[in-house]
């Protein structure tokens, strides 16, 4: 395990594979194992960078709320901590949230985004608020099960009953603390007028049975990116990495190897 410190908070991060740099960002609820199967399928023309977000997996999970911003902070100091300029920029769900912040904010720093299962914004203010009073009462344990049949698709979950009892085990196990915290972050962020900023090769993914951010959601965040591509991954919920590893890393090193650093 490796750790750094950024901004005086602890965090936990893993680097494999050697080639251009890609960073990975996770979604809300896991950690940076979110990407492991993907991960093995770049690692021989990649170096990939994993790391857990703020109030996730092994990383410190300080009092929220948590802003967008901040997140974005936190990736923009591990890179720089590691020597990182330009990037791959990869984030999920929340993780694309924080990637669409810093390809708007720093645009010199990312080669390449994409942008999978997460919009310019989700969810409207009042699910969040009863999300965060519903862990703030009973864990993140008290919403793992609702959460899970929204993350992946009904076949998986019938397919593989071990594997999706093995995802709502990290949901269960994440800080509360970091999950209402992160929620907050999304329940105030609305990225819709930066998107104009966004100038990187963007690759904008979403499982075709996504019901956390529904494709014609996703769709609409690619529609306002200049230089994107809006691709719907067949048989995978909201976390095509878990679900459907092989297409979703065809389609990065696809996209990466189309961009120039």
């Amino acid at each position: 395990m490796t750790f750094a410190r950024v901004e005086q908070r602890l965090v936990h991060y893993r680097i494999k594979g050697a080639g251009p740099r890609v960073a990975f960002l996770n979604s809300l609820g896991t950690d940076m194992r979110i990407w492991d199967a993907v991960v093995e399928r770049l690692a021989d023309r990649f170096e990939c960078l994993l790391a857990d977000m703020r109030g996730h997996g092994l990383s410190d999970a300080p009092a929220g709320p948590y802003a967008i911003s901040g997140l974005a902070d936190d990736t923009l100091g591990l890179l720089d901590h590691l020597g990182w300029g330009r990037v791959h920029l990869v984030g999920l769900s929340v993780g694309g949230l924080v990637a669409q912040e810093i390809a708007a904010r720093a645009p010199a720093r990312v080669a390449a985004l994409a942008l999978l299962d997460t919009a310019a914004r989700i969810g409207e203010p009042a699910m969040w608020n009863e999300r965060i009073a519903a862990v703030e009462a009973g864990g993140t344990a008290a919403i793992a099960d609702g959460v899970i049949r929204r993350w992946f698709s009904a076949g998986y979950l019938s397919r593989e009953p071990d594997a999706a009892a093995g995802w709502r085990n990290m949901l269960a196990r994440t800080p509360s603390a970091g999950y209402a915290a992160t929620c907050a972050a999304i329940r105030d962020a609305d990225l819709t007028e930066r998107l104009a900023a966004i100038r990187a090769p963007t690759l904008v993914l979403v499982g075709d049975e996504d019901q956390s951010t529904p494709p014609d959601l996703v769709r609409a965040t690619a529609d306002r990116i200049a230089a994107s591509r809006f691709e719907v991954v067949a048989g995978a919920g909201h976390l095509p990495p878990a679900e459907q590893p092989a297409e979703t890393a065809r389609l990065l090193a696809l996209h990466f190897e189309r961009s120039h650093p």
